[in-house]
């Protein structure tokens, strides 16, 4: 049997979750695209300056995963920065924390700025 996905708690998706070069039009092949939960961990880890212990206890996960996820993550940071591609957040293995003394710590979104940046635009 397959050992059941253990979702990374992820506090807010990200304000805009497109970026590039501003005279390029997207299409596939000059596209990368990120995951939410690669997203989450170089926000903790380069935005928050939490260590990787910190941000896999964040995000309720083992560490050794946050250290391949936070490699994955850099990865396509570079090749998105280095060969002028488009960069793409959106899916992977995550579940939006429950806000407020559920759990998450001082890099949580919700209880840094009262609410995340996903419900502002609903």
């Amino acid at each position: 049997m397959a050992r059941p996905i253990k979702w990374r708690r992820v506090c807010c998706l990200p304000e805009k979750n497109t970026f590039g070069p501003l005279d390029s039009p997207p299409n596939a092949e000059r596209c990368v695209t990120m995951t939410i939960d690669e997203y989450e961990t170089i926000r903790l880890i380069d935005f928050e300056g939490f260590t990787q212990e910190e941000c896999a206890k964040q995000m309720n996960v083992a560490r050794t995963t946050i250290q391949g996820i936070y490699s994955e993550a850099r990865k396509k940071l570079a090749e998105f920065l280095v060969e002028g591609k488009v960069l793409s957040i959106e899916g992977g293995e995550y579940r939006l924390c429950e806000g407020l003394g559920k759990g998450c710590g001082r890099g949580c979104r919700r209880r840094n700025r009262g609410r995340c940046f996903a419900e502002d635009e609903r």
